[in-house]
């Protein structure tokens, strides 16, 4: 058992090709992803296929093709799958924390519907960052901090009212875990109740399997029974606009989440900065060697199914000399 405790437009931010950067770097250092540490998805429509499962692949293998998609730039993507689904990835230098910048930037396939800037697709993810402060080359189970972003401990996004009057849970519910439940057989074609899931909140309900997604929808190459995930969830952002099940919306967060945001968007970047404790006190820490991000919404929506972060790439800022104010993330 494994526990894991914005689409904005025309933004004034200040960026500038300059790089101030002040601790010296190593050699060759790379702004992007060098190893994937740990690739363990939650159920969902993309998984076995985003990366692709072959038969007798193991973690390490899994690990590896996560890599292949989405490191050193290759910009290819991965699914983390409902609630709580994650990957773990590195980095051959500590992304430094700037103060008053952003550091870094998560790549996703966010973006706005035709003609909107408050929804389209934004199926945020909650990331996590580490600093090797005992230099071992892993992440520590006390090294992670979260990013506290806009809907982070009673923050509220201008949409909360609307969903809420839609029946939506626009809580922000902290410690929140989630189990599910391998299906003991595999529909071959559409199946409301196909895996089940229960939460500590005395719910549940099911991943549904649909018409487009054929293959499993459960990680093949995990030999649990079951998959068990704890963290920080999400309001629910999903709302149905037509009534009729045919045209959803997926409303952008404000700031401080992965695939949430458009990928050139000064809000899809994030600062170190905001990291914090389990009480909500700054984490302070230097920069971070070790991201994790995770999927941050439990939502069913639909025919386009649940919220599934997907992933395709990260960026370090500093190197790629590009300087936002974090600053004018938050207003």
């Amino acid at each position: 058992m494994l526990l894991w405790t914005v689409l904005l437009s025309g933004m004034n931010t200040a960026c500038s090709d300059e790089n101030d950067s002040g601790a010296p770097l190593p050699e060759e250092s790379s702004p992007y992803i060098t190893k994937v540490l740990d690739y363990r998805p939650a159920a969902g429509q993309f998984i076995n296929t985003m990366p692709e499962y072959e038969t007798g692949d193991t973690q390490e293998d899994m690990n590896r093709k996560a890599l292949e998609a989405i490191g050193n730039n290759n910009r290819g993507m991965i699914s983390l799958g409902g609630f709580g689904g994650y990957i773990v990835v590195g980095f051959n230098h500590t992304i430094e924390n700037k103060p008053g910048l952003c550091d870094f930037r998560v790549l996703g396939n966010a973006f706005y519907a035709s003609g909107q800037t408050e929804y389209g697709s934004s199926e945020p993810g909650i990331i996590q960052v580490a600093y090797d402060a005992n230099g071992n080359g892993r992440p520590d189970d006390n090294e992670w901090y979260e990013i506290a972003g806009s809907a982070h401990s009673g923050g509220r996004e201008p949409w909360f009212e609307k969903l809420q009057a839609a029946g939506n849970d626009i809580r922000t519910v902290g410690n929140y875990q989630i189990t599910y439940h391998r299906p003991d057989t595999e529909p071959s074609g559409e199946s409301e109740q196909y895996i089940r899931w229960t939460d500590n909140e005395g719910g549940s309900g099911y991943i549904v399997k649909n018409s487009y997604h054929k293959q499993s929808y459960f990680p093949q190459w995990i030999e649990e029974e079951e998959l068990v995930f704890q963290g920080t969830r999400l309001p629910q952002n999903g709302l149905d606009l037509s009534g009729e099940g045919n045209n959803f919306a997926l409303y952008k967060f404000t700031y401080g989440y992965a695939d949430n945001e458009t990928n050139i968007s000064d809000a899809s970047a994030i600062d170190i900065g905001w990291a914090v404790d389990a009480e909500g006190n700054p984490a302070d820490l230097p920069g971070a060697d070790f991201i994790r991000i995770y999927t941050g919404v439990n939502q069913s929506n639909g025919w386009l199914g649940e919220n599934s972060t997907e992933i395709m790439g990260v960026e370090d800022l500093h190197l790629l000399k590009i300087n936002i104010e974090s600053s004018t993330l938050k207003k």
